[in-house]
């Protein structure tokens, strides 16, 4: 048996607001918010008396989903500084495919993103960068030139 497909990342956020105004931003579709806590919520991820609220969103395409999390219990644990280096071991980005990098880029400053590094060019094909977006959370854009 094989998978069937991947169905969501999900990324806990301190700032749900900022958060899903991010993403809304860079085009995703709110999907949904809603309350998690019970016996389900604590086996499921090993943890006592989990109470968090979840959003949903969605890529314009159906095919992606990100849910975003936020603990009011127990609290959320910082992983260290929000501005840690792109080769730090564990998760480093989510990749979004855009039609325009600059104007995506230019869209989302004041949400708070900023480049990483800039806007780098790979042999004809694409152009590519990576953002700082809320809570540390390190967002890919490729724009595919051909």
């Amino acid at each position: 048996m094989t998978i069937q497909r991947m169905d969501n990342v999900g990324i806990v956020v301190e700032d749900m607001d900022a958060a899903v105004a991010f993403f809304v931003e860079l085009g995703m579709e709110l999907e949904g918010r809603g309350e998690v806590e019970g016996p389900f919520a604590d086996r499921c991820t090993g943890l006592d008396g989990v109470r968090c609220t979840i959003a949903m969103l969605r890529t314009p395409d159906g095919h992606s989903r990100l849910e975003l999390a936020k603990y009011h219990s127990p609290a959320a644990i910082s992983a260290g500084p929000r501005d840690r280096p792109h080769n730090i071991l564990g998760t480093h980005r989510v990749m979004f495919a855009v039609d325009d990098i600059e104007d995506t880029v230019a869209r989302l400053r004041p949400h708070g993103a900023g480049l990483v590094g800039g806007i780098a060019r790979f042999e004809d094909s694409f152009l590519l960068c990576y953002l700082r977006g809320p809570e540390g959370i390190i967002v890919g854009l490729a724009e595919r030139l051909c």
